[in-house]
């Protein structure tokens, strides 16, 4: 028989065996153990030592001190290893090409391409130990939507996403294709966020909304990257801020605004927004404002040295390298008076910006400005979490969340630069990576 009709055949067989299960059997799958030699315990800001995880299904159902090997399941032996929860990044744009020095980039590929080039990102990403990412804005909308139903069902290997849709911004905003010559049309498709006033914030809005978008990404001022805007200009006004935040709020889910300045900063965090992104030139008024509010910031304080670096050999516009120039050390230093200040710092890097599956490069940087070693672990798990108000499902290996987890050789609180280097992944209770 050929080989297809051998995998039909079985697909039936197995379909008809579930049919014929007696109610309640099929919860009597047995379970699978991890013996963890260390266990990074998230919530609790310590660390385990041989450890015995057992996990039911997608999810973790026990955790406890290794006595002996359980006989009603197998033993997963990553007793040679540290074991934590998978990682997590707030600030990812794994459905769009990486950024190169073409400012036209993303109209040269179509959206059967473009959803293969993030397939391709969404692997790297999962095999670097990151099992769940907030995509924060796309080109072409709706590409995330599409790409996060894809992992959810099976088609394609990545991380648990949470997606924007598209960018809201203003027109030449910073989530806009800027610098291509005035008689070349951009597709429609590429400019669903583009707001004119405070009527348009609560229609597109919406549309994204219902279009699949789990939160909105506002662009609330220029941007490093986007040719023609400044970093410390305000684009969206407070009241169309407001706008979309109210129509997120009718939706139970919540807005975050991509904030360079320190202007556009205090104006979203008055506004209402959940986290700020990059924060690059945040004051100690935003910093006060923020702690106050209970907003996160996501600040990817490791994005400058590559952009600085890479950007300089490979010839991007000397606009970007000078922005890039005039907001990276700010972006640090503001960023250790946030930790000091204790305001809650989610991990967030802007992969796509550097290359998809390095995201675990910024945790040095965490530790080298202001951050404990489980500090920075605790912003790409519980901290996370928190942020997306998915607590109940990840950011620790505890009863009840997803079994998604990670194991790296050596110590990571001893040297935290050791999780670029991930030697096992776990998804839902599935070895993705051995």
């Amino acid at each position: 028989m050929p080989r297809s009709l051998t995998v039909l055949a079985g697909a039936v067989l197995a379909a008809g065996l579930v049919a014929l299960t007696p109610p309640g059997a099929l919860a009597q799958v047995r379970p699978t153990y991890v013996h963890a030699g260390r266990l990074v315990d998230t919530e609790a800001g310590k660390v385990l030592t041989n450890q015995l995880i057992r996990i039911e299904g997608e999810r973790v159902a026990a955790v406890g001190p290794w006595t002996a090997a359980p006989a009603d399941g197998p033993v997963l032996d990553w007793s040679g290893f540290t074991v934590l929860p998978g990682l997590m990044d707030m600030h990812t744009h794994l459905v769009d090409q990486e950024q190169t020095d073409n400012i036209a980039e993303p109209l040269l590929t179509t959206a059967a391409e473009q959803a293969y080039i993030g397939a391709a990102h969404a692997r790297a990403t999962l095999m670097a130990g990151f099992t769940s990412v907030r995509d924060v804005g796309t080109w072409r909308a709706f590409g995330d939507v599409a790409l996060r139903d894809a992992i959810d069902k099976g088609l394609v290997p990545g991380p648990r996403m949470s997606v924007a849709g598209a960018y809201i911004t203003t027109p030449g905003g910073g989530g806009e294709i800027t610098g291509i010559a005035a008689d070349v049309g951009i597709p429609p498709d590429m400019r669903r966020g583009v707001v004119e006033d405070v009527a348009d914030a609560h229609a597109k809005a919406r549309a994204l909304l219902v279009g699949g978008a789990d939160f909105l990404k506002l662009i609330a001022t220029g941007a490093v990257l986007t040719v023609g805007t400044e970093p410390g200009q305000l684009e969206l006004s407070e009241d169309q801020i407001k706008a979309a935040i109210e129509e997120a709020a009718k939706r139970g889910t919540y807005a975050t605004a991509h904030a360079h300045g320190a202007e556009g900063i205090k104006v979203a965090v008055r506004a209402g927004v959940r986290s700020i992104e990059h924060g690059s030139l945040i004051d100690d008024e935003g910093i006060a404002l923020m702690k106050a509010r209970g907003a996160w910031l996501v600040a990817d304080i490791y994005n400058g040295d590559f952009i600085d670096a890479y950007g300089t050999a490979h010839g991007w516009p000397a606009e970007t390298l000078r922005k890039n120039l005039e907001t990276t050390d700010a972006q640090r230093i503001g960023f250790a008076k946030a930790v000091k200040a204790g305001v809650k710092i989610a991990y967030g890097t802007d992969a796509g910006v550097f290359p998809h599956g390095q995201n675990a490069k910024q945790m040095p940087y965490m530790v080298k400005y202001g951050m404990t070693p489980m500090q920075a672990i605790q912003s790409a798990t519980t901290v996370s979490a928190a942020l997306m108000s998915k607590s109940a499902d990840v950011g620790a290996i505890s009863k009840g969340r997803y079994a998604d987890m990670i194991a790296v050789a050596g110590d990571p609180l001893a040297d935290i630069a050791i999780l670029s280097s991930v030697a096992k992944v776990m998804k839902g209770g599935v070895v993705v990576k051995e």
